[in-house]
């Protein structure tokens, strides 16, 4: 049976005291049941924006969309990630993530390693958290025992064997690395290959006990009664895809909001995404489709 939808909306855009608490007081009014924070520089600091929001709302879960780990060390992380549960009453749900911005390493002065070298790193960072969320020489503890729930995201096959392990809620991207770009950007992934990802993930995660929450973040939230007029302007941004399949990108919801909703009931049948994320400036444009679907 399907899971009910969760919608998530990942705040990005720096704010004063004032305007973050009132945005996320916007976000809890829409219904949103997750604000979370990015982890780029030039964004806010995903730590004390959280407990920010906590302070401001009283129901939505709090969380990490994701960390970079390879900027933290595990130990200390841990300890900000204890300390950040406590102070949100245990509402945190902490994102994690390998990194994949290479400039953003580059600016803070931080190794890029290859990819083995930043699963190796995200695979550690997941290891001690969970060995120190209930060390007794070790303090502090989450409020959640034994520790927030884990997201874990990204596309490949070793973060997704990662995810299979480890992760309460897994979250994919829709994107990949442009193949020969060595910045690293990401490249979308059309419907039928994102549909080889998830069935990757699914082979991998075949033995657990518990199915995994599957996340999908949604890149694009353009309201129209002309999808194919709409999106014309956009065609350059994805040279590798026709206007029929970047039509079907299913982190883009284009339409009205009937259609908007009925995409992603569709992409919950055929991928198994209930928990979906949206960035934040579209977190108006999208809220007609989340009343439109909540409570499904």
């Amino acid at each position: 049976m399907d899971r009910p939808f969760r919608f998530g909306v990942n705040m990005m855009i720096p704010a004063s005291a004032a305007e973050w608490r009132a945005k996320c007081r916007r976000a809890e009014a829409l219904g949103y049941d997750v604000i979370a924070v990015a982890d780029h520089l030039g964004m806010p600091a995903p730590f004390p924006a959280l407990v920010a929001a906590a302070e401001a709302t009283e129901r939505p879960r709090l969380g990490t969309f994701t960390l970079n780990a390879a900027f933290f060390n595990p130990t200390l992380l841990a300890r900000e990630v204890a300390t950040t549960d406590q102070l949100t009453g245990g509402r945190l749900e902490l994102g994690l993530g390998t990194g994949y911005v290479k400039a953003e390493h580059d600016k803070a002065n931080l190794p890029f390693g290859t990819p083995g070298e930043r699963v190796a790193h995200l695979r550690h960072t997941i290891e001690e958290l969970d060995r120190l969320a209930v060390a007794e020489d070790f303090a502090p503890h989450p409020a959640q025992t034994p520790r927030p729930p884990l997201l874990i995201g990204g596309n490949g096959n070793k973060v997704l064997e990662l995810a299979a392990r480890h992760a309460d809620i897994v979250a994919f991207t829709g994107a990949g690395t442009a193949p020969g770009d060595p910045s690293g950007a990401p490249r979308a992934l059309s419907a039928e290959q994102l549909d080889e990802r998830v069935a990757t993930y699914r082979k991998l995660a075949a033995d657990r006990a518990e199915p995994a929450e599957l996340n999908l973040l949604i890149n694009f939230v353009i309201p129209t009664d002309d999808r194919r007029a709409a999106i014309r302007p956009h065609l350059g941004s994805v040279p590798h895809l026709t206007e029929d399949e970047t039509l079907a990108l299913p982190i883009l919801l284009l339409g009205t909001t009937e259609q908007m909703a009925e995409q992603l009931r569709a992409q919950r049948e055929r991928y198994g995404f209930t928990y979906l994320t949206v960035l934040e400036p579209a977190m108006e444009s999208f809220a007609p489709v989340l009343e439109a679907l909540r409570g499904e």
